[in-house]
């Protein structure tokens, strides 16, 4: 296919009703909601607030020819937000460019994009939510262009058909609830879980030792601290140490990289961070502390551009990346995929059923699981394209 031109750039919000209860202690919704009128409501374990509803932000991007690319902001809250930004800000610098689909342009577009409003301060948090969500739409188009998917495009080998993933999250109300609902998946062939710091260190300790009782020795799990240590992350870790964690998980605030590597050097557990972090110039300081063993970055804030940028610096780091995949639809899930993919250093995705029911009801094409794996979604592109008919817009 010829070079086209990027001819229209639209944002679309999304909001879905959906039934929260089924949600809670998964991915996305990880902690019990105190009860309010709004549609934001603060978590009753920590200070940090969740959607009752399911909101995304879409982009749709169509070339000259009409090829269109799709791409997704993560956008958990107020998606109008991001939304607004690509139509007003971002448009400019990407309507009317000629495009040939090749990865040096969307690094270009990329960083005219970051550029918008670099001297204004804004270079984290909507604003890159809103990029990410573009570049990702580029990527789609650009596979399209080349009757390729986008994993090819991105590395320099063969991409990788099968994902490995993992159960992010249990739900139930108490712990027998939980090991029961993991005795599921383990029978579907998953044997990595993720445990969110939703109640009590006593209730996860414990939920940690019915799960091995259960399940085996082999089986791995995860902990995401949810930002909540404090002093007591030392004590925390080595409970996790004698466990055998894969990982921990976010344990302090986000703001703070020398007390993750105080952190990192007083445990064997290994240190998972990403999902609140943009940019490489936002890693920086945790690369400088020496503080990760994972890598996780989201690639409906950080883009396939950025992703990739976070990518080769981890893997001179010697750091796996295993991609954070929370509320999403099938472009932002897709994207996950395709990076996966394509980074020799990764070799686990995030999985959270809920969110993947959810997304698969407006793609074209389903994205399919392969037993405790995802495959590769096929076609052109991300092979993600969305029902445009069917999407639930927010109002």
């Amino acid at each position: 296919m010829a070079a086209v031109k990027l001819e229209r750039l639209e944002a679309i919000p999304v909001r879905i009703p959906r039934d929260l209860t089924a949600a809670t202690g998964t991915a996305g919704t990880p902690t019990t909601l105190k009860s309010n009128p709004y549609d934001y409501r603060w978590s009753e374990t920590y200070e940090v607030l969740y959607p009752i509803h399911f909101e995304t932000t879409l982009v749709r991007l169509t070339a000259s020819n009409g090829a269109v690319g799709w791409g997704e902001a993560q956008a958990p809250l107020a998606p109008e937000v991001s939304a607004a930004i690509v139509e007003r800000l971002l448009r400019p610098a990407v309507e009317g460019e000629p495009f040939g689909g090749n990865p040096a342009e969307i690094s270009r577009l990329w960083d005219r994009m970051y550029s918008t409003m670099r001297v204004r301060g804004q270079t984290g948090g909507f604003m890159l939510d809103a990029i990410s969500g573009v570049d990702i739409a580029l990527w789609d188009l650009a596979g399209k262009i080349h009757d390729a998917p986008v994993a090819e495009l991105l590395g320099d080998r063969p991409p990788l058909d099968r994902l490995p993933a993992y159960v992010s999250g249990l739900a139930g109300e108490t712990n027998a609830e939980r090991v029961e609902q993991a005795r599921g998946y383990r029978e579907q062939g998953f044997s990595k879980f993720k445990l969110f710091f939703d109640r009590t260190k006593e209730d996860l300790l414990g939920l940690m030792d019915a799960l091995r009782a259960e399940l085996g020795d082999d089986t791995e799990i995860a902990v995401d601290a949810l930002w909540r240590l404090r002093e007591d992350a030392g004590d925390f870790g080595r409970q996790l140490d004698r466990r055998r964690a894969m990982w921990l998980e976010c344990p302090l605030l986000p703001e703070d990289p020398a007390a993750h590597g105080v952190l990192a050097r007083s445990i064997r557990t290994p240190l998972a961070l990403g999902e609140s972090y943009r940019t490489r110039y936002e890693l920086a300081p945790f690369f400088r502390e020496e503080c990760l063993r994972f890598l996780q970055p989201d690639l409906g804030r950080v883009g396939l551009t950025e992703g990739m940028r976070l990518a080769v610096r981890a893997a001179g780091l010697g750091i796996a990346v295993v991609p954070h995949v929370s509320i999403a639809m099938g472009p932002q899930i897709a994207a996950a995929l395709h990076f996966a993919a394509a980074v020799p250093n990764c070799n686990l995705v995030e999985y959270n059923p809920k969110v993947f029911s959810v997304a698969n009801q407006y793609l074209a094409t389903p994205i399919e699981l392969d037993g405790a794996g995802y495959r590769l979604p096929k076609g052109p592109g991300l092979g993600a394209d969305v029902l445009a008919d069917k999407i639930p817009v927010a109002v």
